[in-house]
């Protein structure tokens, strides 16, 4: 007999601001419980050390995750000069300590420019990449070390906004990345460029895909609702679970196409002949009613169902 699955449905996304020292496994966890949900995931991981936009999936959102991964993000962060560490961050065991007291703001810039565009990166054995289905991280951390192959990523903004100069500069940084960008390499990559070694101080994501800060909501915050009001009372706090894929065309289907779109077949619609092309990815919603998931455009017009919303 299966399992009964703790919690109640809920279905919608919430935008976490995660804060310092918290895993992002640890913050699911906490909105998991606040929002008594029997299923939740989130769309990228942030490390502890890093703070900011965390879009955390509940019920049937989990199953639209990817297209929140797959997302650029824009992040705010700092990078010491003149010290490397083994992970590329504050927490990382200190690896060298040379200073660079001559660093200038002008050298920094100079280097930022061959970091923008579409670059290359190994991944940091610091990362949630898996090898053979162990966490890179969970390997660095017993001493192993992996040969990984370097991943194309697009830098599309890499702007220094401060520097502060003395014996360990910083320089403040704006990022606008593709998925799959480490910051913390690129912090080791540039450190390694100007001879002086570097690292991630502070990191901050402030927007992931179409979500920026100024929609989320702290731990703190959840937690006094909570105290004040029954779980089912936080619903009003999500998103729809097509909130984040709103760039994708709509789709409306009739009572009766959508009765057999939702048994899983595919089904003949009109404006998508019209609008898009074959293999484009649409939400499909009943007229005047729910949200039914994500299809994919075929050769004859039709859409075919690629994820189902089951209420």
């Amino acid at each position: 007999m299966a399992r009964r699955r703790k919690g109640r449905s809920v279905n919608g996304i919430l935008l976490l601001d995660k804060p310092l020292g918290v895993s992002s496994n640890g913050a699911l966890q906490k909105v998991k419980y606040l929002f008594f949900a029997a299923k939740a995931g989130h769309t990228g991981s942030l490390d502890p050390l890093a703070t900011g936009v965390l879009p955390i999936c509940l019920g049937e959102a989990t199953k639209f995750t990817q297209f929140l991964l797959d997302a650029d993000k824009y992040y705010r962060a700092t990078f010491r000069f003149g010290i490397a560490t083994a992970s590329g961050d504050a927490d990382g065991e200190v690896l060298s300590e040379n200073g660079a007291a001559d660093l200038t703001a002008k050298q920094v810039e100079s280097v930022l420019a061959g970091f923008r565009g579409d670059i290359s990166q190994v991944p940091s054995m610091f990362s949630a990449l898996k090898h053979n289905g162990q966490r890179l991280y969970k390997l660095a951390r017993e001493g192993i070390d992996i040969e990984r192959e370097a991943r194309p990523v697009t830098i599309f903004s890499f702007e220094m906004t401060d520097f502060r100069p003395g014996d360990f500069p910083e320089a403040d940084v704006e990022i606008h990345c593709s998925k799959g960008t480490y910051v913390r390499t690129l912090a080791e990559d540039i450190g390694a460029k100007l001879g002086c070694g570097a690292y991630v101080s502070k990191l901050h994501r402030n927007a992931a895909g179409p979500f920026d800060e100024t929609d989320t909501i702290t731990v703190e915050e959840l937690e006094a609702l909570r105290q004040e009001h029954p779980a089912e009372e936080l619903d009003y706090l999500l998103k729809p679970m097509d909130a984040g894929i709103k760039h994708l065309m709509a789709v409306d289907l009739s009572e009766d196409t959508a009765f057999y779109f939702r048994q899983g077949q595919s089904v003949m619609a009109p404006q998508v002949y019209r609008d898009s092309e074959e293999g484009d990815i649409v939400r499909v919603f009943e007229a005047e009613g729910p949200f039914l998931g994500v299809a994919e455009v075929t050769d004859d017009g039709r859409v075919a169902p690629k994820r189902l919303v089951v209420y």
